[in-house]
């Protein structure tokens, strides 16, 4: 109990040992041949441009969520990491239960790649994450969440530029899954509707004040 208390941030790391095994599962069980596939994208995403270089803040992303854990591991105080670590656990699992329920896939990706760098860095990413299981987007969901708990630090609203740097980042991460036809602007409207509720359920809502009052009305009631 004691190595708990002591080190339950770092247990919550452990999350990744459930998300990472659930997530291929996913990838190899629902394809895009499955009976049961839901193609989500619109002729709104046939509309928007393929553009190769967002493939740089698409890849970012993964140093962003990692330097972000890394930095509310060492400096967040107890409850701003605990409300950063449900948004991200509860949020992403949210997400992946979501894909079991309603499986979604896309046929955004374009035929022909730029034969450059970013054009491999492209088809490398294709081959390694299919075009299924794309509803809600993680991608588009976890930047929000490492922005808006940055934003809630004391250090970082008192460096603006890093503030400013890290919305900057959030949002192009958010525009590159739709610019290089990995998501659709359904899975990042997905994405962001579940953010705000996880929002307003962990940032928002004051359960000290809901369980005190369930409690006066406890003992009212035994009291009479």
């Amino acid at each position: 109990m004691n190595f708990i208390k002591k080190n339950w941030r770092l247990l919550c790391g452990c999350y990744l040992f459930i998300y990472l095994p659930w997530f291929f599962y996913l990838e190899k069980t629902i394809t895009m041949t499955s009976p049961n596939i839901h193609i989500i994208n619109t002729a709104i995403d046939d509309m928007i441009p393929f553009c190769v270089y967002f493939i740089i803040p698409y890849t970012l992303w993964f140093f962003y969520v990692i330097g972000a854990c890394i930095y509310m591991l060492f400096t967040a105080s107890d409850s701003e990491f605990l409300r950063f670590a449900l948004v991200l656990i509860i949020g992403m699992s949210l997400s992946l239960t979501i894909c079991m329920i309603y499986p979604s896939g896309l046929t955004l990706r374009p035929d022909t790649l730029p034969d450059n760098i970013f054009g491999a860095m492209v088809a490398r990413l294709y081959q390694s994450d299919t075009s299924t299981n794309v509803f809600p987007s993680i991608h588009v969901y976890n930047s929000l969440a490492v922005h808006i708990a940055l934003h809630r630090s004391d250090w970082v609203r008192r460096h603006k530029i890093v503030d400013i740097s890290s919305l900057i980042l959030c949002i192009s991460i958010c525009m590159s899954t739709v610019l290089i036809k990995q998501h659709s602007l359904t899975d990042v409207i997905g994405a962001v509707i579940l953010m705000i509720i996880m929002y307003i359920l962990v940032y928002v809502v004051d359960y000290s004040r809901i369980f005190k009052h369930s409690s006066r009305k406890e003992m009212e009631i035994s009291n009479s």
